[in-house]
């Protein structure tokens, strides 16, 4: 398995640094990041192919379900990862974006499947009022797949919440200098889905124009 690894570095390194090498030597000067991106740890999504961006352009957080602990709940490396992109790097834009059939979401919803792994259980604390809303709105949705997907759905948006309590990112929206951008991503299509405040549902991305401050003005 390490030899894929090994081998890829050499085809980079062979076939594709050169043929950008100023791009990269640009990139000594430091960063100009177009968003912060938020998204879960999982292998099946990359966010620089999905928004096909190159080296430099996103400045990336993952973690297990794309969560955003609230402020003040301890120090953590997601909020100093916020705070560095929203004060030092000066992101215009903030995107958390979830994905379908989410592993993280699905230990939420069947906590037993978490018995040997007590970090993971705790870490998910974090989304607990996504399994709270879960629980409460969507009762009479029973199909394992359906409620999986509207906890995804209603995981991005209960994150989008905690981010707002960061001070940096408060500071940022009050002086209307930040969007915030509620994604999912359907790997097995390629679809990508943004909230729309006005719709109250998350709609095609190429029909949610977005505002400087991240709400939904217009469709298209």
């Amino acid at each position: 398995m390490m030899q894929k690894l090994v081998e890829g570095i050499h085809h980079f390194q062979n076939d594709i640094f050169g043929s950008q090498q100023s791009l990269f030597e640009r990139l000594v000067d430091g960063q100009h990041p177009l968003a912060l991106f938020i998204t879960c740890s999982d292998s099946r999504i990359d966010p620089s192919l999905l928004t096909q961006t190159k080296p430099g352009e996103l400045f990336i957080m993952r973690n297990a379900g794309n969560i955003v602990p609230p402020h003040g709940t301890g120090n953590s490396g997601e909020a100093a990862t916020i705070e560095f992109a929203v004060r030092a790097l000066k992101v215009k834009d903030i995107v958390i974006c979830g994905h379908s059939h989410c592993g993280a979401m699905g230990g939420l919803l069947n906590p037993e499947s978490l018995e040997d792994l007590p970090a993971v259980r705790n870490w998910l604390s974090y989304a607990e009022a996504t399994k709270r809303v879960i629980q409460d709105k969507y009762k009479h949705i029973t199909d394992p797949n359906n409620r999986l997907t509207a906890t995804v759905e209603e995981n991005v948006l209960i994150q989008v919440e905690n981010l707002r309590t960061h001070p940096a990112v408060a500071a940022a929206l009050a002086q209307k200098q930040l969007g915030i951008h509620a994604w999912v991503y359907k790997f097995e299509t390629g679809g990508v889905f943004a909230y729309s405040p006005q719709s109250g549902q998350y709609e095609p991305i190429q029909r949610v124009v977005t505002s400087q401050n991240g709400v939904p003005i217009s469709t298209i």
